[in-house]
């Protein structure tokens, strides 16, 4: 699906309001000043508030990591398919286990991709 390329320093949060951060893998392309993010690249969460309940309390199960599972099909940036706006991926806690969806809030506008 065509979106807006994300960059670093994208606003991206969890599913529950925690902060995204991602690090580029590779600094050879630029989309509003900042690299532009692909597949592969590291993204961790802060601040992340979610819990479980268990038992008559609960556990803290934060978001840690977001894994993207649907980048742009055509883009590729050093050989590794690009992160548009659109993109689909899954939040993880610590142990891996699957916490919902990312959400894209704020990424430069000038370029797109497919």
């Amino acid at each position: 699906m065509p979106g807006h390329l994300i960059q670093a320093g994208a606003q991206i949060i969890c599913t529950h309001g925690g902060q995204a951060t991602g690090i580029p893998s590779s600094p050879r392309v630029l989309a509003g000043g900042q690299p532009v993010h692909t597949l592969p690249d590291a993204f961790t969460v802060a601040a992340c508030p979610f819990q479980v309940p268990i038992g008559t309390g609960t556990k803290p199960q934060p978001c840690m990591t977001i894994k993207w599972l649907v980048p742009a099909g055509r883009v590729r940036i050093g050989g590794n398919p690009a992160l548009v706006r659109t993109s689909s991926g899954m939040c993880q806690s610590a142990e891996q286990i699957p916490q919902g969806a990312p959400n894209v809030l704020v990424t430069q506008v000038r370029a797109s991709a497919q």
